[in-house]
């Protein structure tokens, strides 16, 4: 083993970041993955919004990083005027990145974006503070977001989340997570999902889970079993009133069962009163009243 003096402290040239000319390359080619609508190189380059506002950060990004802050801002501020995005030179973006029907996209200044993420349009990675510190998200690597998803504060998605559209996530999700609804809540994603594209994007966003909705689902069926318990104990109750009466045929039962549901009880919860005489509008009032009071 070499001493520690004679280790070059620089990473290897394959393992060094890649120039400006590299990740546009990438992030040209990598629309091909997930754009279904992409014909060739020359209709991405010259009819995609979001490459345009990519091509425009990359080089603002490389001027912020060293210094220059105002054409770096002025840059940004190009790229937001001509296909309304606004992507902050200061945040700091991965490979492969896609934003698919680039308009009304936010990306501010210190958000933390990995690879191979994709957002769609109306997408807000935003602050919730105006403190100078870190008060963006972080997306980690295979990360995507549904329209007009927010995204607010310095919490952190982690690898291959789904944000579903018009979600507002102000909390950190685990890896693998989808997120949905407002605020966002966590649903576990299903295991191996056949949706995955070749390089492990799921595109299939549309595809979310509702937690709100099998959350009634589980309520409703709960319902359900209680009303057949219930029915099941009030036909039991109407099989032994029976058997009484035959066995004590001599014993006069009004009063004590309600001729109305042949339950063995002592509340007038059939709409009479015991002995079989119908229970008039005032006793049902006094009814409620008493419910009520309950």
């Amino acid at each position: 083993m070499a001493p520690i003096a004679d280790i070059d402290p620089t990473p290897a040239a394959s393992e060094r970041a890649p120039g400006v000319l590299a990740l546009l390359k990438e992030d040209v080619l990598c629309v091909f993955d997930r754009d279904p609508a992409a014909r060739n190189v020359f209709d991405v380059l010259t009819c995609y919004p979001g490459i345009h506002a990519l091509i425009l950060y990359r080089f603002a990004h490389a001027a912020w990083v060293r210094g220059l802050r105002w054409p770096a801002r002025f840059l940004s501020y190009l790229a937001r005027a001509v296909t309304n995005v606004d992507i902050h030179p200061g945040a700091e973006i991965g490979r492969r990145f896609f934003i698919d029907h680039g308009a009304c996209v936010v990306i501010g200044e210190t958000a933390v974006v990995g690879d191979d993420v994709t957002l769609y349009h109306g997408v807000t990675l935003g602050g919730t503070s105006w403190n100078k510190g870190r008060r963006h998200p972080s997306l980690g690597d295979g990360v995507l977001v549904g329209a007009g998803a927010k995204i607010l504060g310095p919490i952190a998605i982690g690898r291959n989340c789904r944000v579903g559209a018009n979600s507002v996530v102000t909390k950190d999700v685990p890896d693998g997570m989808t997120v949905v609804g407002i605020p966002g809540r966590i649903v576990r994603p299903v295991k191996g999902d056949p949706h995955a594209t070749h390089n492990g994007i799921d595109l299939e966003h549309h595809l979310m889970p509702d937690p709100v909705g099998k959350a009634i689902a589980c309520l409703i069926d709960h319902i359900n079993r209680i009303e057949s318990r219930l029915e099941a104990h009030a036909a039991e109750e109407a099989r032994a009133v029976d058997l009484l009466r035959e066995q004590l045929p001599e014993i006069n039962f009004s009063g004590i069962v309600c001729s109305s549901c042949g339950n063995v009880c002592g509340m007038d919860g059939c709409g009479e009163k015991h002995g079989g005489e119908p229970a008039d509008d005032a006793d049902l009032a006094a009814m409620q009243d008493d419910k009520m009071r309950v």
